[in-house]
């Protein structure tokens, strides 16, 4: 059978160029995000770079280390402890000692990161002057790279300052040196240091010291920013691929199995035939598996090379739009060639084998009449599957509502759960074909002439044909609603949260490294008739249920002043119960009744027992904890939220708390204002992040609805040919065929719809629970957009296609071509 496999891929390539189509592209998306996601898993090899030179590095200790039952737990402490200044004198004692300091610097003109350090630690990377010389005022400032010359005045959020030197650019960061006298006094903690001494010596300094590391050698790497940067970048790459990859992975395998069956499905007359002139069901199941393998195993090959070309142009388009550090590339691993390549091969051959097995165990007149017409569209594999499907969404879903309803909320849930239920539909569809057809043509069909008569019978007599053409349009229209639709409506959920918890007049937020120092905190309080309220960000660690380490976003705040600015949604106890002994926390946590007494650690890694105080509702899962500013050592206010006293003038307020944070370059903003710039999806990164998950796969969906419009269309040459001798015209028969393309679109834009609104019916379902309820958020714009893309596409293809079979002479009926 292989020999009569090879001759049918030779007589009829034309058959199985849509097959192959699909399956490259679908191993080409596969073996892209597997070597993206791939190259995500390990962070570079780095040497040292700013300590490069340095002697000897002392760092203080940035991990918080817990210990359980089942071994230590570790997190880094969102504050890390400085050194004691015992410890530094103890160090200047062994010899020379340089503290190093970075913080953050904003400047006009100036590079999106740029970092501020001490000019005496300029010398340990090394950084050598390339003109000019060294600061030697408060208001003098070296820079790396030619973004500002030697003699500029550059505004910074740290002050106007005079660029006196520059110094050429490393490469791993761009730096800005001021003068050690004015880095103590932006950023004072002193957390490491460089010593030129013994490295034993320092090391017997410093043995009592908990978590201080002394670091030589290759270890200075260790006291760059880059390792936790790198870390921190390539957890949201390797999440961000993750999620991409899925949704990819899902949206290939449906469409390779689907045309797969649809090309098998397309030959039931030849397989009529064969059956007729004697052919076992063996014979044509083999013959069918042979075809299956050639074209899986050439379509999965040409699919890895072409995978193996794209993959380095995404991974540089990612960098290019910031959503990838920049040394992210492409590695050489194998095995997402392996995954690509047998995962398609393994799908083509379990798509053909579905339908060449019922197709081979039909009798030879049965095959003969479906191939005109379908008889019993839902075969035992599509209500075993598909039923086996949407029970699985059901159950997990009540599940979930039952048991843990923020798990709904959670972006790997919410992106998964979609795909259970388009599963479904595609394959339970042909239930629905023939009442949605009906439906959808009730109009046309009444319409004078014939087309839109045809348009229904035609639709709802050939029902595979019509659900296998209307599945990408499926896929298409719920992956879309799903997924824009669920982030909307979370969106919803938290805006309507900080609508509820802000109701401070104004809002001031930092600008520089994000925080306010003491004195600009005393000229907001003075403004007059400005109820303040400052607040820090820190975090709370805890130990839950089977000794995980659970760390927990908190903000510092006075309790009283707080009460004035926000409105907390509290499920038991008061705000007035928080004190420096106390926490409020939500429902997520183990422990949330008032009154009991739970261990926690700090943000700086301080263990404290502390009494609930207070439990607010889990809502959107962004409610997090709160403290007062006794327990949040190391936490410096970023955001100070104000209320106005009673007959107060909000513009006079405005302006004095303008004129307070003018010196250090804060922002005034108006409730309103605020709550838009933190609204969900408004930063450019996350936009680009869904364009990345979501549009990869849409375009791979709308190909291949094109190439499933091509397959059906070409397959239709007798039917045709009975048109023509009927006397229907050219252009009536491609009007009918771009009729019937577009009631295709609209059954699979219909069934997508219905997916996206049940699938979104299960997270208004859990944010009712959580005690944050919003209204469904169906992007119909995005939807109308992709419908009408995939209208205009499946209307070209289909009419196209057929006006190249419509260009043959029109035959007599016998001699009308298969």
């Amino acid at each position: 059978m292989l020999s009569l496999a090879l001759r049918t891929l030779r007589a009829r390539w034309t058959a199985f160029a849509g097959a192959f189509t699909a399956l490259a592209l679908g191993v080409a998306l596969l073996t892209v995000m597997g070597l993206a996601l791939a190259s995500s898993l390990d962070v570079p090899a780095r040497g040292p770079e700013r300590f490069a030179a340095a002697p000897v590095v002392v760092r203080a200790g940035d991990t918080l280390r817990v210990e359980t039952p089942y071994g230590d737990r570790t997190m880094t402490p969102a504050h890390p402890r400085a050194l004691p200044a015992a410890t530094v004198a103890k160090l200047r004692r062994l010899g020379a000692v340089v503290v190093d300091r970075s913080y953050r610097v904003r400047a006009e003109g100036g590079p999106g990161e740029l970092t501020g350090h001490p000019w005496s630690t300029a010398a340990f990377a090394p950084y050598e002057l390339a003109a000019g010389r060294a600061p030697r005022a408060d208001d003098e400032v070296v820079v790396s790279g030619d973004w500002a010359r030697p003699g500029e005045r550059v505004r910074t959020d740290r002050g106007t300052v005079r660029v006196v030197g520059a110094v050429a650019g490393r490469g791993f960061e761009h730096a800005v040196f001021h003068t050690d006298a004015r880095a103590a006094a932006l950023s004072p903690p002193v957390r490491q240091l460089v010593v030129d001494a013994d490295p034993a010596a320092v090391r017997e300094a410093v043995r009592d010291v908990a978590g201080v590391r002394v670091l030589t050698g290759g270890d200075r790497r260790y006291a760059d920013a880059g390792p936790e940067r790198d870390r921190a970048a390539l957890t949201a790459v390797n999440a961000l691929f993750g999620t991409a990859g899925g949704v990819s992975a899902f949206v290939s395998v449906f469409v390779v199995a689907s045309t797969f069956a649809l090309a098998v499905d397309r030959r039931r007359r030849e397989f009529g035939l064969l059956r007729a002139a004697g052919a076992t069901p063996g014979q044509v199941g083999r013959m069918v598996c042979g075809e299956a393998l050639l074209v899986g195993v050439l379509g999965s090959a040409a699919g890895c090379a072409l995978g193996g070309y794209a993959a380095p142009r995404l991974t540089a388009w990612v960098v290019d739009v910031e959503l990838a550090p920049g040394w992210f590339t492409v590695g050489d691993a194998a095995w997402p060639y392996h995954a690509a390549f047998w995962t398609g091969l393994l799908v083509a051959l379990c798509g053909a084998v579905a339908a060449s097995w019922r197709a081979g165990r039909t009798s030879p007149l049965r095959a003969l009449r479906e191939a005109s017409a379908d008889g019993r569209a839902m075969t035992p594999g599509r209500w075993l599957w598909g039923g086996g499907l949407l029970l699985t969404a059901v159950v997990t879903l009540a599940a979930a509502l039952l048991g843990d309803p923020g798990d709904l909320l959670h972006r790997k849930t919410y992106v998964s759960r979609p795909m259970l239920l388009i599963g479904a539909a595609a394959l339970l569809a042909p239930l629905v074909v023939r009442p949605l057809t009906h439906l959808l043509t009730w109009l046309p069909a009444r319409l004078p002439g014939a087309v839109g008569t045809l348009t229904r019978e035609n639709a709802a007599a050939r029902v595979r044909r019509t659900a296998a053409v209307a599945a990408p349009v499926l896929v298409t229209v719920a992956l879309t609603g799903s997924l824009l639709g669920a982030t909307a409506t979370l969106g919803r959920a938290g805006a309507a949260e900080t609508r509820e918890l802000t109701t401070a007049a104004f809002v001031v937020t930092a600008g520089g490294d994000g925080a306010f120092g003491p004195r600009t905190l005393e000229r907001l309080r003075a403004v007059p008739s400005a109820r303040v309220s400052a607040s820090a960000p820190s975090a709370v660690y805890v130990l839950e249920e089977g000794g995980a380490l659970v760390r927990s976003e908190a903000r510092a705040a006075e309790p009283g002043a707080l009460a004035a600015t926000a409105r907390l949604p509290l499920a038991a106890g008061g705000l007035g119960g928080l004190d420096d002994d106390s926490i409020v926390v939500n429902e997520e946590w183990e422990r949330h009744t008032v009154g009991q007494r739970v261990r926690v650690w700090l943000g700086d890694g301080t263990g404290r027992t502390l009494r609930i105080a207070a439990v607010m509702t889990t809502g959107t899962g962004n409610n997090g904890v709160y403290v007062t500013p006794a327990n949040a050592p190391g936490a410096r206010v970023d955001r100070v939220d104000v209320a106005l006293a009673g007959g107060a003038d909000p513009r006079a307020v405005a302006a004095g708390l303008e004129r307070a944070v003018r010196p250090v370059g804060g922002r005034v903003l108006t409730g309103d204002q605020w709550r838009a710039a933190t609204a969900p999806g408004s930063e450019r990164t996350t936009r680009y992040g869904f364009l990345l998950v979501l549009g990869i796969a849409l375009l791979y969906a709308a190909i291949a609805l094109v190439n499933t419009v091509v397959m059906a269309t070409a397959d239709r040459v007798r039917e045709f040919a009975a048109l023509r001798l009927a006397g229907a015209t050219r252009w009536q028969v491609l009007r009918l065929v771009g009729a019937e393309a577009l009631a295709v679109v609209a059954v699979g834009a219909v069934l997508g719809v219905a997916v996206a609104a049940l699938d979104l019916a299960g997270m208004w379902a859990a944010l009712t629970l959580q005690s944050a309820p919003a209204p469904l958020a169906l992007p119909w714009r995005a939807l109308a957009a992709v419908t009408a893309v995939c209208a205009v596409l499946a209307t070209a293809s289909a009419v196209a296609s057929a006006a190249v079979v419509l260009r043959r002479p029109v035959p007599g009926p016998a001699a009308a071509p298969e």
